[in-house]
């Protein structure tokens, strides 16, 4: 049985990446960090290292000169993340070359032209006409059926508006649960605070971070629409993909467990520094014997610490769980 951060890692990595991809990741997250020129032995060769540092699944870090180099796996959120940008930019690449492809065959055969494209375009279609991308992400929301997600971040062109905000229609009501997650700067804007405070009033369920990397629209678990661009109004992914969708909308979940509530106030943290540190730790699902080599301190001190915060949170939390339930409670960001 894995530790809990390696179950995590499979469960939102599993059919995402190559299944020897994944086993080398989660045999450096059971390590926690290894030598760099150790790191081939431990995970199945050079290939694979290159291709964990490649993917951004892992990065070599250094704590000086004359200290060798350490590989070190990142959190899986972060791995996800990292792979559905590289999927992303791979799908792009693809999508490209599929329509240069359709374009030569018409060429050379003009009868192709008139065959049904709708094929290449089912998974996942990119668009680039600005006012397409504003009539899809509008109708978008009407597709829903159960859950309408959304991110949303500072990222604009022009200046906010209350008419930027698009509150759920009345048909969601009792029907359609709608979440949206923004950057913690929306709601600092006094226009930004007021879009997000009409959209709560018609039922949304508003959650703030402290930085929303990227734009997202996602309903249910059918379709999602992502930005090519800070802003997304020159270009745009429709992702129809089960695969893909899914594990975006399992990114969606990781961040609005890790958010506050909108309105909510964000108490002082009652934890000293060394217990901030080790909670942090403790956020990204780190095992006590790994936080203990990290900090440099002993693994009782830690497992003390561990216990300390879990006794302030009240409750028995156990490692990642106690970290999520900090940060919601803004103990730590």
């Amino acid at each position: 049985m894995g530790s809990e951060v390696e179950q995590k890692a499979t469960r939102l990595l599993k059919g995402i990446v190559p299944d020897e991809l994944l086993a080398s990741y989660t045999r450096l997250l059971a390590e926690g960090a290894c030598k760099r020129d150790e790191a081939p032995d431990l995970i199945g060769g050079i290939d694979q290292v290159e291709a964990l540092t490649r993917s951004g699944m892992a990065h070599v870090a250094s704590s000086g000169p004359a200290l060798p180099q350490r590989l070190v796996p990142v959190p899986p959120d972060l791995a996800l993340q990292a792979t559905l940008a590289d999927l992303t930019r791979r799908l792009v690449a693809d999508q490209e070359r599929l329509l240069d492809g359709q374009r030569r065959m018409a060429e050379t055969h003009p009868w192709t032209a008139s065959v049904d494209t709708e094929t290449g375009d089912r998974l996942v279609r990119i668009i680039t006409d600005r006012e397409e991308i504003s009539t899809v992400s509008r109708a978008l929301i009407s597709t829903a059926r159960q859950d309408w997600m959304t991110l949303d971040n500072q990222s604009v062109e022009r200046p906010m508006d209350e008419l930027t905000a698009v509150p759920p229609p009345p048909s969601f009501d009792g029907h359609v649960r709608c979440r949206a997650i923004y950057e913690r700067a929306c709601a600092e804007d006094h226009i930004g605070l007021r879009t997000i405070e009409i959209a709560v009033e018609a039922g949304e369920e508003a959650r703030l971070l402290p930085r929303v990397g990227m734009k997202m629209k996602l309903a249910d678990e059918s379709i999602a629409m992502l930005p090519l661009t800070p802003t997304g109004l020159s270009g745009a992914l429709l992702i129809r993909s089960s695969v893909i969708v899914g594990a975006l909308r399992e990114y969606f979940e990781m961040l609005w467990e890790r958010a506050t509530p909108f309105g909510a106030v964000s108490p002082e943290s009652p934890l000293n520094d060394k217990e901030r540190r080790v909670l942090s730790l403790l956020v990204e699902g780190v095992p006590d014997s790994v936080i203990a080599k990290r900090t440099g301190m002993g693994l009782s001190t830690v497992r003390r610490h561990t216990a300390t915060i879990r006794a302030k949170l009240g409750h028995d939390h156990h490692h990642f769980a106690a970290g999520v339930a900090a940060v919601r409670r803004g103990w730590i960001k």
